[in-house]
């Protein structure tokens, strides 16, 4: 029961980089990152670069992503510590700094609501006017997954401006409640086509599925 585990893609520049959580069997999990050049990716000469953990030893670390965006001249990198979104900075996406994390919370478990037991980030942030659109999965005490958005400040990610009460997605399909572990949605990736945002999950770790919705309509729900 090891391996590579739910892969997040943020482009950033000419490389595309790919955070993912990495596991042995002995040591508790860790969030690797790999990267690519755009130009190898669209090729598909699978040069990927050798995978580097980027959080701290001996720590359980999971749900990683990069942001798109540098913040002071750093890259940040999302990451899941104690059950919270974390917030960490690095002067290289390698993140050579990662023994001395301070592992900065921005997100926490909402105890007596549906992401009552941990959260972990989703989807890469999606930058609009508003904000980043940061989609988020959260689990309840029935360890069931469901799905939740944020809205990040455009000048420092570590600020929340606004969060979903209730979930946007949740498993109600039968391939979403039976499989290897039922009653799971559980996003990685998104793409934007126009007024669309289009998200790709995994149905009870057993399927991959992708569901839509409107973006100005995820918007104004989290800004009205």
């Amino acid at each position: 029961n090891s391996g590579c585990e739910d892969p997040r893609l943020t482009r950033i520049g000419n490389n595309i980089y790919m955070c993912y959580t990495a596991y042995n069997g002995i040591s508790p999990p860790a969030v690797a990152m790999t990267s690519i050049s755009v130009s190898d990716f669209k090729k598909k000469n699978w040069k990927w670069k050798k995978p580097v953990l980027v959080t701290k030893d001996g720590v359980d670390d999971k749900d990683g992503c990069l942001h798109p965006e540098k913040v002071d001249g750093k890259y940040v990198l999302f990451h899941r510590v104690n059950n919270s979104i974390c917030i960490d900075f690095g002067k290289t996406p390698e993140f050579n700094e990662r023994n001395d994390f301070k592992n900065i919370p921005i997100l926490f478990p909402r105890e007596g609501l549906w992401d009552s037991v941990k959260v972990g980030v989703s989807v890469p942030p999606i930058k609009t006017k508003k904000g980043w659109l940061l989609l988020y999965h959260g689990v309840s005490h029935r360890s069931r997954y469901r799905v939740g958005a944020l809205l990040l400040d455009l000048k420092d990610p570590r600020i929340v401006l606004s969060r979903s009460t209730d979930p946007i997605f949740e498993p109600r399909e039968a391939y979403e409640i039976e499989g290897q572990v039922g009653y799971v949605v559980f996003p990685c990736g998104a793409v934007v086509r126009g007024d669309t945002i289009y998200m790709y999950y995994g149905g009870a770790d057993s399927v991959v599925d992708v569901a839509s919705i409107s973006l100005k309509k995820l918007l104004d729900s989290l800004t009205r």
